[in-house]
């Protein structure tokens, strides 16, 4: 953490203690200052003890000022400074260069672990897929995103012309479970189409945000292009109600209950990406040649990042021929599952106390049965505020799952947890009106390799992002596809041309219409 502008690979946690912590900075009117107040500790997730610290930032005057110095038609759209376009698929050429390097990669790599604990190639994973977004976006990218169309008129210099235009000021919040990809993909998406935001990143992994928009001022990003504050959320969430009528858009991921508030707040002008309580249906062909497959993508879609992925698995939902086999290998898996390689780790959201609680009341369900887990890790100096806890599952007979208990297993926990049903061939569509009844629908999966059963299932259900075949998952946010929640208007999505014009522009249509008078014309008669 650099107290200049320039990016540095320097180890980001070198010598820091909580009598030499690090010390975050926002980025306002194009300069990095220190925080107008006090500072607040953050602490290691892994052994309780601070080491960085972050301004409160009670002057909110200058960001408001940011926001008003970009008007509604944006920095930048198809008939106004279209230099930009360019200028910023030069950055993005330059920043996904510069994250291909082995020792940038490895420094965000460890910045992002070091903060949100998870394995080595879960956070790799991250700075992949932002290079390749980034690679994506290099040369003429940013410019094809605004790529428009065009249809004939009535007459001789009639033309309607429609475009991609920005939404001018904006602001994003980001959650803290990806604490490089999201808000990384998010601000590139924003900028590229002609916004100026805010970039609000999650208090406990902010520092990640802050280099790497330090890198891309590094690889040639204008620092007035955009601000970035450090606050607590309830700051926030405040300056966003004081400014809304200055904030042409919120973009938001996090928890559901925020994305409600905020949607009420900004008189529904949010694109959000919140709770996804998502379900993997596995198909009646069983073949036991997949079978460990199957399960090794199970245990890979629930326990990496110890649950902790809006994305993760939460309820399977198997067909009766794949359970027998299925659950001692989802045991066996699990126990794998360590924290000396972060394969398992840390619940940032949700203490032990919370998690036991909500096992308990899954386990008194009649016919409940713990499979593996439900008890707290040992030998480790996490602390108390964060969740310790093994990967667990709970069965849950289906006719209770769809009965009476169905809003408390269908109940997200952002941990290492998940429900196991079992369904025989005449429950199908006692499966699929569960499926219905969900409130959220982000990510799905239908495990099958027949062709009906994926047209059945696939046709009555709504998620956003949904993977399906023999290989069918629920995680992955990768920058080749579409990511986000799917039957919601308010739906934020990520990675793809399409994910960004949906979420960080918005149609214009224009009629040229400059074709000579008719020879002879008058005003005609009134009908």
């Amino acid at each position: 953490m650099s107290r200049t502008p320039e990016f540095t690979t320097v180890d980001p946690f070198d010598g820091m203690t909580a009598a030499n912590p690090g010390i975050l900075r926002n980025l306002v009117g194009g300069q990095w200052v220190d925080g107008d107040g006090d500072y607040y500790d953050l602490i290691d997730p892994m052994n309780g003890e601070v080491f960085v610290r972050e301004p409160t930032t009670n002057d909110l005057g200058p960001y408001l000022d940011g926001l008003k110095s970009c008007p509604k038609s944006g920095m930048h759209n198809p008939l106004k400074n279209p230099d930009r376009y360019v200028y910023l698929g030069e950055v993005c050429a330059r920043a996904a260069a510069l994250l291909a390097q082995p020792d940038v990669e490895a420094y965000f790599t460890k910045l992002t672990q070091r903060v949100m604990p998870k394995s080595w190639s879960q956070c790799l994973g991250e700075v992949v897929v932002t290079r390749v977004f980034l690679e994506n976006l290099a040369g003429d990218g940013v410019r094809f995103l605004a790529r428009g169309f065009s249809n004939p008129g009535n007459h001789n210099g009639q033309e309607s012309r429609g475009y991609r235009w920005p939404y001018g000021p904006v602001v994003i919040i980001a959650p803290f479970n990806f604490p490089l990809e999201i808000p990384a993909l998010q601000l590139m998406g924003a900028l590229a189409m002609g916004n100026r935001p805010l970039v609000k990143p999650e208090t406990k992994v902010s520092v990640v945000l802050e280099q790497f928009v330090r890198l891309l001022i590094h690889a040639g990003l204008d620092p007035n292009d955009l601000d970035v504050i450090h606050c607590k959320g309830t700051t926030m969430g405040q300056f966003i109600e004081s400014s809304r009528e200055h904030i042409r858009l919120v973009q938001f991921t996090g928890s559901s209950g925020v994305a409600e508030h905020l949607s009420e707040v900004m008189n529904g002008a949010v694109r959000i990406e919140d709770a996804g309580f998502d379900w993997k249906v596995i198909g009646p062909d069983y073949d036991p040649r997949l079978l460990d497959y199957v399960a090794w993508q199970c245990d890979e879609d629930e326990y990496n990042a110890a649950g902790q992925k809006c994305s993760a698995q939460s309820i399977v939902i198997a067909h009766d021929n794949w359970i027998d086999g299925l659950l001692p290998k989802l045991s066996d898996l699990a126990a794998r599952r360590s924290l000396d390689d972060l394969t398992i780790g840390p619940v940032l959201t949700w203490t032990n106390d919370q998690i036991q609680v909500h096992i308990d009341s899954i386990m008194a369900i009649p016919g409940a049965e713990l499979l593996f887990g439900g008890k707290p890790l040992e030998d480790h100096s996490i602390p108390d505020c964060y969740g310790a806890m093994e990967a667990t599952a709970i069965r849950v007979p289906i006719d209770a799952a769809a009965g009476e208990h169905f809003g408390l297993v269908t109940t997200e926990l952002f941990g290492p947890f998940q429900v196991i049903i079992s369904y025989g061939d005449d429950e199908l569509e006692k499966v699929l009106d569960m499926l219905e009844r969900m409130s959220h629908h982000l990510t799905a999966a239908v495990v099958s390799r027949d062709f009906d059963f994926q047209s059945k299932v696939l046709g009555a259900t709504v998620n956003g992002t949904t993977y399906c075949g023999i290989r069918a998952r629920t995680t992955g946010a990768p920058q080749n596809h579409w990511f986000g929640p799917g039957g919601d208007p308010r739906g934020a999505g990520i990675g793809t041309t399409e994910a960004i014009h949906v979420t960080w522009s918005h149609h214009r249509e224009v009629i040229m219409d400059q074709g000579p008078i008719p020879d002879g014309w008058e005003i005609p008669p009134v009908t």
